[in-house]
């Protein structure tokens, strides 16, 4: 969903063995590739970070609708890239400060900004959306909606293209291997989760580098001091969480304002001070002399001047809360020109002061303003952590919703805004991770080490990703795709080759979170993704259960049953093995599918939809809920209310061949069957993994089993009162 709201246009519900992700999609097929293919060209609602109010339509507000939405970008999409000034120069280990590499330094920075910032994202990137929403799973999916990239080895036939053209040479390619699918898949999750990895390192180094500032003015508060006072902050801000972001929201613009404009004033009011001439250094000349004087040694100081560019993937990912010019006008306007003057001004600094880079940011401010400049930073600090925590809250709730990450408690904060959620189980994971990075490495230089991993992995896997969309869907001339390939993928590159040389130093941690968290999330959606496969192959439908039921063995017991099944065009295969086992099947049967919308709240007449499903007592029904309905079916309200929807719709539905009393018994059976008792029942299927699998699918399923049978389980969350719940288990043979 992006700005432009489209509530109805797509359903997902949460991914477990009740409930299960449906999408409502233009080209969705009934068989298992379309499934999956719909699916998985949902992949951008992962992107859908953190809250944003919604926007009008461009002809109707014009520019001054934009201008106010790049405003508030500063509070949701900037805060990373923009704080960057305060840990790039102190994570750098300088061992010759002369006033040659200091102008090889901002060089490089500036070609970095002005390359990867105002090229690639500002102006490539952010035309790459996939109905509006932006980040490296709108890339996937748009790849998912013109080729047939599904992971598993489906002999079905290939879905329909959205485009008329004939799939490339490299769409080809894809659609003929398993394996170059699965990985394009599992690397469009690896990105997700280096985004992940950022949540968790933004706010250590963040609030960790604006704390540092007390030393100065204190120099008998030690190093161990700010990094518990660091600690302290973020524990503080962690426990905050679960009361939500929305009393405080309306101060992240102001304060990141505050941020952008101050620290420019200062580059200034330092380059006219230190050293006048600074901005000769933006010519290429002297990036290839620091490269020629200082060798390898140059080469490793890569992994610090990359974190300029930190948060640059935001102006990608959060496309779906703002549009494609609000998020340019921000960046060019006030982002860009901002972090040039103040790396301007830093490095003029240094300069004329080159042993004080350990302390970058602050030893450049002037005495006058530092108070000022300590709060207003450590605010920003605070902001920028804030919008990554709650970026990967959503993600995380986005990953269960979609059906790649297994269940945790998701909570909303905010009954207005979708965006506002809380995780108990990632909050604290998280809080665990920060404060430990902080108390176990404290160094800034060991967790920028660690921060550059996950900023040069996420570019890369961008440029791979775009390059993949140019080929495949915009056809883009081969030259014009050589040169951006070329250009980006080799100075990315360099990147990760410096950035790699880290990884013992710090650089490990992020990695390792990521790649754990993207082996999960794969494992986790190609189990669910076999479970459909089976489903959907071995349906019931309507007519398999007039069959069954034709059978003089089966019998009608009293009662009504809620049968919740995960497919809506058909019945679940395990209504078919209970029937088999248990010979019988209430007189009233509800087959029962809950459908989660992207919307705060579902109107009471659109909540429950009811329908015949042409045998006796037998019916279908959704539940429809939004993020900010309660979903409890615990109680007789939830039974009363179907059962009254049922009545209705008998009493619709019914035509003039239809004699009044055959109506009312149809509706006495009902009443009937709630007086006799209630009972809900719900699927607990497993793989059975025969000796005829592939390696692949041994591990992957037996990887999936694990994670299934740790995880949260459904029937808390859902509120259905246990004596009341019978499961039915069922093997899923592979």
């Amino acid at each position: 969903m992006d700005l432009h709201v489209r509530p109805y246009d797509s359903a997902v519900t949460q991914s477990d063995d009740v409930v299960v992700t449906v999408i409502d999609h233009p080209n969705n097929n009934n068989d298992e590739v379309g499934a999956v293919s719909s699916r998985s060209a949902r992949f951008h609602d992962l992107n859908r970070l953190i809250q944003s109010p919604p926007t009008l339509d461009n002809k109707v507000t014009g520019k001054w609708q934009n201008l106010l939405l790049a405003y508030k970008t500063l509070g949701v999409v900037f805060g990373g890239l923009v704080t960057s000034p305060l840990y790039v120069y102190p994570s750098m280990q300088l061992k010759s400060p002369t006033e040659e590499n200091y102008l090889g330094i901002f060089s490089i920075i500036f070609w970095t900004l002005s390359l990867i910032g105002v090229v690639k994202y500002a102006s490539i990137a952010v035309r790459a959306d996939d109905q509006g929403e932006g980040g490296t799973f709108a890339l996937y999916s748009l790849l998912c909606r013109n080729i047939n990239i599904s992971i598993l080895s489906s002999k079905h036939s290939r879905t329909k293209s959205s485009t008329a053209e004939k799939p490339s040479k490299l769409g080809k390619f894809f659609e003929a291997s398993l394996v170059a699918r699965r990985v394009l898949l599992f690397i469009a999750i690896l990105g997700m989760c280096m985004l992940i990895g950022d949540g968790v390192l933004t706010p250590a180094i963040s609030v960790l580098s604006a704390m540092d500032g007390i030393k100065a003015p204190f120099p008998s508060f030690s190093k161990t001091w700010v990094e518990v006072l660091s600690a302290v902050v973020l524990i503080v801000l962690f426990l905050l969480q679960k009361y939500g972001t929305s009393r405080v929201s309306f101060l992240f613009s102001p304060i990141m304002g505050a941020w952008t404009l101050t620290t420019p004033l200062v580059g200034i009011y330092s380059i006219i001070k230190h050293y006048p001439g600074i901005y000769k250094a933006i010519s290429p000349h002297y990036i290839f002399s620091f490269f020629w004087r200082n060798g390898k040694e140059g080469w490793l100081l890569l992994s610090g001047t990359i974190l300029c560019i930190t948060g640059s993937e935001a102006m990608f990912a959060d496309l779906g809360h703002f549009n494609k010019s609000s998020i340019q006008i921000a960046f060019l306007f006030t982002i860009y020109p901002s972090l040039v003057l103040t790396y301007a001004g830093q490095t003029a600094y240094l300069i004329r002061n080159p042993y004080d880079h350990q302390d970058g940011f602050y030893k450049f401010i002037p005495s006058p303003v530092y108070w000022p400049m300590f709060v207003i930073a450590t605010l920003a600090a605070i902001v920028a952590s804030q919008s990554l925590i709650s970026a990967t809250f959503s993600i995380i709730k986005q990953s269960v919703a979609l059906d790649y990450f297994p269940r945790v408690k998701i909570v909303h904060t905010s009954t207005r805004q979708e965006g506002e959620v809380y995780s108990p189980e990632v909050n604290y994971i998280l809080m665990v991770i920060c404060v430990a990075v902080i108390l176990i490495f404290g160094d800034g230089q060991d967790i920028g080490n660690a921060f550059g991993v996950v900023v040069t992995m996420v570019m890369l896997i961008t440029t791979i990703m775009l390059t993949l969309v140019m080929i495949i869907i915009w056809r883009t001339p081969p030259v014009l795709v050589a040169l951006y390939f070329v250009i980006f993928f080799v100075m990315e590159g360099v990147y990760v080759s410096s950035v790699f040389t880290k990884i013992p130093e710090g650089g490990w941690i992020p990695f390792a979170i990521s790649v754990v968290l993207a082996f999960i999330m794969f494992g986790w959606f190609y189990g669910r993704q076999r479970k459909i496969e089976y489903e959907l192959t071995h349906k019931i439908d309507v007519d398999s259960l007039k069959a069954l039921l034709s059978d003089p063995g089966i019998q009608r017991v009293p009662g009504l049953c809620f049968f919740y099944t995960k497919i809506q065009d058909g019945l679940t295969p395990v209504l078919g093995h209970y029937m088999k086992n248990m010979k019988s099947l209430h007189n009233v049967t509800v087959f029962t599918t809950l459908r989660y919308l992207l919307v705060p709240k579902v109107p009471a007449h659109e909540r429950i939809i009811v329908n015949k499903l042409g045998l006796k007592g037998v019916y279908g029904c959704v539940i429809q809920y939004g993020y900010a309905d309660s979903l409890s079916l615990e109680g007789d309200d939830f039974v009363l209310q179907v059962t009254n929807s049922l009545q209705n719709h008998v009493r619709d539905s019914s035509d003039c061949a239809q004699s009044t009393t055959s109506l009312d018994e149809e509706i006495d059976d009902i009443k009937e069957a709630k007086l006799a008792g209630v009972v809900h029942v719900r699927g607990k299927t497993r793989f059975h993994i025969g000796k005829s699998c592939s390696w692949f699918d041994r591990t992957m399923l037996a990887f999936y089993e694990v994670l299934h049978s740790n995880c949260r389980c459904s029937l808390p969350a859902m509120g259905i009162p246990l004596p009341h719940c019978i499961e039915v288990g069922m093997h899923y043979e592979v």
